[in-house]
């Protein structure tokens, strides 16, 4: 997904934070009366402690190993649907029932494997006696183990055929007691989360392993964001990144070492924090980067002057003003983000710099 706009214009010089080239600030003497007379506007620091990198289009995901087909472990038709679009269901909850033949061949075979298992351990703990007493040959107490032994393997083999088939230890147990034979088969979920897809319609045949339901868990979601290539250097693992109209916050887990050849962009991979009812899987968001500071300060452009290459604002004194250098770390519209060599508590000329300057360099020097 290309990134087709952004609300900001970043400006780093080196890191976020290099501090420019050391200029000692210079005290301008101004009376009160000078003051009035060029109408200067005093405004106070607005601290800033995180500014926005970019602005991208953004899908909401889920992870991987959070999703999960539910698929049918036997051919049949389809008997009925129970579960959704939309539900939540539990781990082991029963999503659908599926009408299999092949189920009643695996339950008779069960069956049959338990029957030859009962005669089997009648023989066993008969000769088992008759061995412990001495009646009968060592050789046929041999052949009365191995032949129990092979029908304990047998009702084992034919138990882990109808586990795979998708049939529940109880139901097992109640075939077991029972003898009952049905080819009703009920699907389970396999995690708890939320129905996403439903593959099938009632009383349609599928086949083996033929997808019925994509279920999720959505306690956990990414957003995936489209990167142009020359902007990464302003981004790292850590960076906080916002949903436009969305409460939600994310934390970039990832940025992509390899180029969409698509839309030539590089995907940067946020994990959403807190409540994930804000957003959908697959919803496209405009997702914000934002990269956190310190010692940052949003001015409007009119209080910035610009001399040799050199940035400056005019701060109160009791005497007038200091020309304090500052750098700037970001423009977004009429307001810029500054950081510099003051507290950040001082006033600072908002409005009338031009006169400012004019004063400023004709004491001091020429542009």
């Amino acid at each position: 997904m290309k990134s087709n706009h952004y609300f900001l214009i970043v400006s780093f010089i080196g890191l976020v934070f290099c501090c420019p080239t050391i200029i000692a600030a210079e005290a301008l003497q101004i009376s009160s009366a000078q003051l009035s007379n060029l109408a200067i506007t005093l405004s106070k620091f607005e601290a800033v402690t995180q500014i926005p990198v970019l602005t991208a289009s953004a899908k909401v995901v889920i992870p991987p190993n959070h999703e999960y087909i539910v698929s049918a472990s036997q051919a049949g038709i389809i008997n009925k649907l129970i579960a959704v679009i939309g539900d939540k269901v539990k781990k082991g909850e029963v999503l659908s029932q599926l009408n299999s033949p092949d189920l009643l061949s695996m339950q008779r075979l069960y069956i049959k494997a338990l029957n030859e298992l009962q005669l089997g351990t009648f023989s066993y703990q008969r000769d088992k006696k008759l061995s412990a007493e001495g009646i009968i040959a060592d050789r046929r107490w041999q052949e009365t183990q191995s032949q129990y032994n092979a029908f304990m393997s047998a009702v084992n083999e034919q138990k882990q055929l109808l586990e795979l088939a998708g049939v529940t230890s109880s139901e097992i147990d109640h075939l077991s007691k029972t003898r009952e034979l049905s080819g009703l088969l009920n699907i389970h979920a396999p995690i708890s989360g939320v129905v996403i897809d439903r593959m099938v319609a009632a009383g349609e045949r599928v086949d083996m392993l033929s997808p019925l339901y994509r279920i999720a868990n959505l306690d956990t979601l990414w957003i995936e964001i489209n990167v142009p290539p020359e902007r990464l250097g302003s981004i790292k693992v850590g960076d906080q990144v916002l949903a436009e109209n969305s409460p939600i916050s994310a934390e970039i887990i990832l940025v992509g070492q390899s180029i969409n050849l698509v839309n030539q962009t590089v995907q940067v991979r946020a994990l959403i924090s807190g409540n994930q009812s804000y957003v959908r899987p697959g919803q496209t968001i405009n997702a914000q980067i934002i990269k956190r500071i310190e010692g940052g300060y949003k001015v409007p452009n009119t209080a910035i002057i610009q001399n040799e290459g050199n940035f400056f604002v005019f701060i109160r004194t009791l005497e007038g003003f200091n020309v304090s250098p500052v750098t700037i770390v970001a423009k977004q519209g009429e307001e810029s983000i500054i950081s510099g060599r003051f507290s950040g508590n001082e006033e600072f000329a908002s409005k009338g710099t031009v006169a400012l300057k004019a004063k400023w360099l004709g004491l001091g020097g020429a542009e």
